[in-house]
């Protein structure tokens, strides 16, 4: 690449339009390149290039320019962060902090790539961390140096230290990332052994002690948390990023907007939960989000979970009980009262019923058929 040729990105307001404004000194072949974008205009006050800030636009911008032309996004990402769902993409941070003079940072096409795919905040950080996890490990060889012998080596020093077969997967799940994703290299690039699959059964209560531990809450917007993740079998997340129009009182039913895949969908509203959330509405007064924090920021989902393990303390429940128990507890009291696996399966928000089934092997109703021999 010539490294002095290069192309600057900013945020535009045009005509009251977001705008992807493009600055670079005159060159042919730049100018040639952005002919060649979707509707390219030039603005006089600002002396730059633009087209429409989408998405797409932005995609097509990075596939254009790369391997031709230096790109300098940093102006673009500081005015305004990309977004993705209901959360921001925390990639920014992961540029700016400071680290250790002999710490090997995240390469920055990795960075960018995490941003263009609007992966959920969670993954970004999962990606991250176990990536530069693997080029510390490897720390005296350049990054272009490292081959599928030094990943697998990798890999056996987590399994040595007795790191879980999800942690393992989790690593193998970033460094293909780089090579397949960032790096554009075909999947047999490395065909790394993956550890069998955990088969672990969902940890479930019983009505009663869900009962008890949403008696046991301290006040009403603890008592309609643990209530929606439950009578709604909420995640965690969904729950922190529900806003009060998703509440359809009407129709009795919660809208979920981008969760788990960046995927909609409705969910059971309880009229138990409808009367305290109108009780906890008059009282607290949130503004956008349903379960506001301080200063109407969005509440922590550190908060929600030690609400559900305190209330479940203060209710003896012996288990240890956390927001996803509570989730889990939901899809199986639906199946042990006769609903359709497929009908559970919408309301979770599963992409597939494989994985709604595991609650088939927890559920009572499965043994309750089964006469035990000894008897």
């Amino acid at each position: 690449m010539n490294s002095l040729k290069s192309i600057t990105l900013y945020h535009l307001m045009i005509k009251n339009q977001k705008m992807i404004g493009i600055k670079f000194s005159p060159d042919k072949l730049i100018q040639g390149l952005i002919k060649s974008l979707p509707g390219p205009k030039w603005s006089q006050e600002y002396n730059m290039a633009y087209i429409p800030n989408t998405k797409t636009n932005l995609g097509i911008i990075f596939t254009t320019f790369k391997g031709l032309v230096w790109i300098n996004y940093n102006r673009f990402l500081t005015n305004k962060p990309i977004h993705t769902g209901n959360e921001t993409i925390d990639v920014e941070w992961f540029r700016k902090r400071k680290t250790a003079p002999e710490y090997r940072l995240c390469p920055e096409e990795y960075l960018l790539k995490l941003e263009l795919k609007r992966y959920a905040n969670s993954t970004v950080k999962t990606y991250v961390t176990f990536f530069e996890l693997f080029i510390n490990y490897h720390k005296d060889k350049e990054l272009k140096e490292l081959d599928e012998g030094d990943i697998r080596a990798f890999l056996q020093s987590l399994i040595q230290k007795k790191h879980s077969n999800s942690y393992v997967n989790q690593a193998i799940n970033a460094i293909k990332f780089y090579y397949e994703v960032v790096l554009g290299m075909p999947n047999r690039f490395f065909e790394i052994e993956r550890p069998r699959k955990e088969s672990k059964l969902p940890k479930v209560i019983s009505k009663e002690e869900i009962s008890s531990i949403i008696e046991n809450t301290n006040n009403i917007k603890h008592r309609c948390i643990v209530q929606l993740l439950y009578n709604s079998g909420l995640r965690r997340s969904e729950l922190l990023n529900l806003k009060i129009r998703d509440i359809d009182s009407i129709r009795m039913l919660i809208r979920v907007k981008g969760s788990k895949g960046n995927k909609d969908r409705l969910t059971l509203l309880s009229k138990t939960a409808l009367k305290d959330l109108r009780r906890y509405y008059k009282k607290y007064e949130p503004q956008l989000y349903l379960f506001e924090g301080k200063k109407g920021i969005k509440y922590s989902g550190a908060s929600v979970l030690k609400i559900v393990k305190l209330a479940a303390e203060k209710a003896r429940i012996r288990t240890t009980v956390t927001p996803h128990v509570l989730r889990h507890s939901f899809a199986t009291h639906l199946l042990e009262s006769g609903t359709d696996l497929r009908q559970i399966q919408v309301l979770l928000g599963h992409g597939s019923t494989k994985t709604t089934e595991i609650y088939t092997h927890v559920a009572t109703n499965t043994f309750e058929t089964i006469k035990n021999p000894l008897d």
